[in-house]
């Protein structure tokens, strides 16, 4: 009799030993998780999600379906998907600036153009996001420096077209980093911001 009550005391004092290490283990997770950083990204618009489909479409046809979030991505950094020209496209389809007025032509346009960097890029995911940026010419000049993109030499690219442009009074400076650079041509970020809706690129 005596022993039964000494084998339920000590499975009693076992069970509650067990418990009180289970929530000790329980509250240092919930402590961990709160200390620990949490990646988070800025989210896509409405006014952009709406454009979805239509990308899906054309990245489709132009075989560039797995790019569909970082096209949602430059289309946040070209206009936040509001306009007649979500893409801002209008350059690179007739050469100058606001000839799209048809939201569904700037976006085939945009796909396009994406997907024409990108071959010529060689698949270079930034190289090709730049590009749309700062124009096809920046491919030409990144292999004939660095040979890929970086930061740093898209830095020297808007540097050097800033210093050769007629007027640099036609350039807005669009960050304050870029200015103290004298780096005014385009985003010298345009990829990062791009980039920071989707986890693309870190799967490259």
């Amino acid at each position: 009799m005596k022993l039964k009550k000494k084998n339920k005391k000590a499975i009693k004092k076992t069970a509650v030993i067990a418990i009180l290490l289970c929530s000790l283990f329980v509250v240092i997770s919930v402590l961990s998780n709160e200390n620990t950083p949490r990646q988070t990204h800025p989210e896509i618009s409405e006014e952009v999600e709406n454009y979805r489909p239509i990308v899906e479409d054309y990245a489709d046809e132009y075989g560039v379906l797995e790019y569909v979030d970082v096209i949602l991505g430059m289309m946040m950094q070209e206009s936040g998907g509001r306009g007649n020209d979500p893409m801002q496209s209008s350059e690179s389809y007739c050469g100058e600036r606001g000839c799209i007025d048809d939201p569904k032509l700037s976006i085939k346009q945009g796909v396009y153009y994406f997907a024409e960097n990108l071959s010529d890029a060689n698949g270079d995911l930034g190289l090709a996001v730049q590009s749309y940026n700062f124009g096809s010419g920046f491919i030409d000049y990144a292999r004939e420096t660095s040979g890929d993109y970086s930061q740093e030499t898209a830095i020297a690219f808007s540097q050097e077209m800033y210093e050769n442009v007629p007027n640099q009074s036609d350039f807005r400076c669009l960050r304050e980093e870029a200015e103290q650079l004298d780096a005014c041509y385009g985003d010298i970020y345009y990829v990062q911001a791009v980039m920071e809706y989707t986890d693309v690129l870190a799967a490259k």
